[in-house]
């Protein structure tokens, strides 16, 4: 038995008709404006991916100076391929947590000291925990002035699940500010470098510590899907209230 055929069931008052009315309007503009929201959203996005993937393949450029670390966002320099040349400070690097597709361990983040007294740190690259050894003794890092090509990485500053304790030299994010406070070092640009891959060290056979060449480019792309399920929720809100329309019409014509 239909809606209209209940006996008994009167047609809505004005009162309720307007609310419903007023209900449906709400939701469907609400749902169309977040649709619409998510088409700009996944605009943007697909720009962000784009530009960031071009910045990663490029030959690499000079990384930012200290004239320019002021203006350094990551909007506009994250991801960036640059170059650096300077001598590595091996006996004050730090090891981070990480976890790659290589298993848990450390990334091995090691100052760099530039010509002009500047210090870059430098993410050399993965290492795994048991890469000294119960010994201690790990693989001679590069001596002397050295050339080396990255990615330009801003700081990082929170982990929601564990945080890093200076105290204990416990690490889980690349801050730079708090290794640079932890080891005295004065100087040092607000971003760090991910080295990239020594030719070849990529191959599974191949491998050499620091393994560099890791980092994950990744951006979370569901814009699509929310563009299609907030303009799905506004059809059915428009479905709805075409539904009640007619019903509110049968009634009436059986209860003239």
């Amino acid at each position: 038995m239909s809606v209209a055929e209940e006996p008994g069931r009167p047609p809505r008052g004005p009162v309720a008709l307007a609310l419903l009315t007023l209900l449906g309007v709400v939701l469907f503009a609400g749902f169309v404006a977040l649709g619409t929201w998510q088409v700009y959203r996944l605009g943007w996005k697909r720009e962000l991916i784009a530009r960031v993937d071009a910045r990663a393949h490029a030959l690499p450029s000079p990384a930012p100076a200290r004239a320019q670390w002021r203006d350094l966002t990551a909007q506009s320099s994250e991801y960036s391929h640059v170059a650096l040349r300077g001598t590595f400070a091996h006996d004050q690097q730090t090891l981070v947590w990480a976890s790659t597709d290589l298993g848990s361990g450390y990334w091995v983040v090691t100052p760099l000291r530039q010509a002009d007294g500047s210090v870059v740190l430098v993410n050399r690259g993965f290492v795994l925990t048991d890469w000294c050894g119960i010994s201690g003794r790990c693989e001679r890092g590069p001596q002397g002035e050295v050339d080396l090509t990255g990615l330009l990485r801003m700081s990082e500053q929170g982990n929601f699940i564990r945080h890093n304790d200076p105290a204990r030299d416990s690490w889980y994010t690349r801050d730079v500010s708090g290794i640079a406070a932890k080891r005295g070092l004065r100087d040092v640009a607000p971003y760090f470098v991910d080295e990239d891959a020594a030719p070849g060290s990529l191959a599974a056979g191949q491998r050499t510590w620091p393994q560099g060449g890791l980092t994950v480019i990744a951006f979370p792309n569901n814009h699509l899907s929310y563009l299609i399920t907030w303009y799905v929720l506004a059809l059915m809100v428009l479905a709805a209230g075409v539904y009640v329309a007619r019903d509110e019409l049968r009634l009436r014509r059986h209860n003239p």
